[in-house]
């Protein structure tokens, strides 16, 4: 594994942005890919787990899949990347000094480091903004984690839980958090008997894009498929600082507008450049309405599949476009968490 950040620049420990040009780091794969996924996160020396399974795919017609990622243990597809996290703090707590762990969430990244932290021992302590779902606050609590509610933007609960003492576990910075969604990735293809050719994700930080874009590019590097399926990016139009720029549309992060999707509330995401990289190599980005929104959930329940909102975006850009081929919807959250 070499981690560097966008520029080149290598990562000389463990710091969250690059000292020479502020960017993020990202992580990449040096072996081929091997259907043992344990070989793939060598870096990793003690395993924290709550017992992970290979989620299911369903066939939902001759031409659509669903993934159906909220069948972790915190109900969120943010487990792949903060049991590897967690884990990675783990194997190196002496030399970290970890006690307490700090999360920023608007929700289920803050329940799924809430409830590995635990697992692994540590006080937890996750920063919301004050307006945070009541149902995933719950589900924070009861992990045992302490809440703290933080007024103003995104980028203040940020700020908030980075300059507090303790183990900054940011899983959008901690390019560890990103790798470990490689096995989405690697699922998918172990998985179809025939990979798909669109593969249709929320987008809100860039977490879920550009690990799923990491491991799609190790198996096609790795020479197991032969093309890179097409990545489409789905946000809601009120907040959707990626689509607006990949599709050369005006947006303006100070908007007061919110949305129904409140797990893709990031007007400011961190992760831009590496998104827009993502973007620019053959992948597209869709905006949904709120009342698409609203009906394409309601229409996946009906079919069976309770979904958070955030999930359900990707059923209501599916159904604005025509797309050829295979395509697989990879669906985040549990509809109980809304």
């Amino acid at each position: 594994m070499k981690s560097i950040c966008l520029n080149g620049h290598p990562r000389i420990k463990h710091e969250l942005r690059c000292t020479v040009c502020n960017e993020p780091f990202e992580i990449i794969p040096e072996k081929k890919f091997s259907d043992n996924m344990d070989l793939n996160f060598d870096y990793v020396k003690e395993r924290i787990t709550l017992g992970e399974v290979f989620t299911p795919v369903v066939d939902l017609d001759s031409n659509l899949y669903l993934k159906l990622d909220y069948f972790s243990p915190t109900y969120s597809y943010k487990d792949r990347g903060t049991r590897n996290l967690i884990s990675y703090i783990k194997t190196n707590e002496k030399e970290f000094h970890v006690d307490a762990i700090n999360e920023d969430s608007s929700g289920n990244a803050g329940a799924s480091v809430a409830a590995y932290g635990a697992r692994a021992g540590y006080r937890v302590n996750i920063y919301v903004p004050r307006n945070a779902n009541e149902n995933k606050l719950r589900q924070i609590s009861s992990y045992g984690a302490s809440i703290i509610k933080i007024d103003g933007t995104r980028d203040a609960v940020q700020e908030a839980a980075e300059k507090s003492p303790g183990f900054y576990a940011s899983h959008i910075l901690n390019p560890e958090f990103r790798d470990g969604i490689r096995t989405l990735a690697y699922e998918i293809f172990l998985q179809s008997q025939r990979m798909p050719d669109n593969i249709f994700v929320p987008v809100s930080a860039g977490t879920l894009l550009s690990g799923l874009y990491s491991g799609l590019s190790h198996l096609y590097m790795s020479g197991e498929i032969a093309k890179i399926p097409k990545i489409i990016g789905v946000q809601p139009e009120n907040i959707s600082p990626l689509c607006s720029l990949a599709n050369g549309l005006q947006y303006n992060p100070d908007n007061s507008l919110s949305s129904i999707a409140d797990a893709l509330v990031a007007k400011r995401p961190v992760l831009m450049k590496l998104m827009m990289r993502i973007m620019n190599s053959g992948n597209s980005c869709v905006s949904v309405s709120e009342s698409e929104i609203m009906n394409a959930r309601k229409d996946l329940a009906q079919k069976g599949f309770y979904t958070e909102y955030s999930s359900a975006t990707v059923y209501a850009a599916y159904r604005k476009g025509h797309y050829n081929g295979k395509s697989m919807l990879v669906l985040t959250g549990n509809g109980l968490k809304n």
